[in-house]
């Protein structure tokens, strides 16, 4: 699945133009890697998301086209 389109599904990031936007300015990385918004994700892999000041780091779980709001976290895992 598309990288912003996986940020979207997921809840991390609400809108996936938003996810486009922060993938064009390289403040995501796949596995240590600076990430386009097509680059594919896959379980297994470890996204860093640069907010602002702060960092995040998220293992993918799951991949899913759709999911309810209540099964969003299912698909990945907090780091740190």
């Amino acid at each position: 699945m598309r990288l912003d389109k996986y940020l979207k599904v997921s809840r991390l990031i609400k809108r996936r133009t938003v996810a486009n936007e922060m993938a064009g300015l390289g403040r995501i990385k796949i596995n240590d890697r600076v990430a386009k918004a097509g680059s594919e994700v896959k379980p297994g892999d470890i996204l860093e998301i640069s907010f602002g000041q702060g960092t995040s780091r998220i293992r993918v779980k799951d991949v899913r086209e759709s999911v309810r709001k209540e099964e969003a976290e299912e698909l990945y895992e907090l780091l740190k």
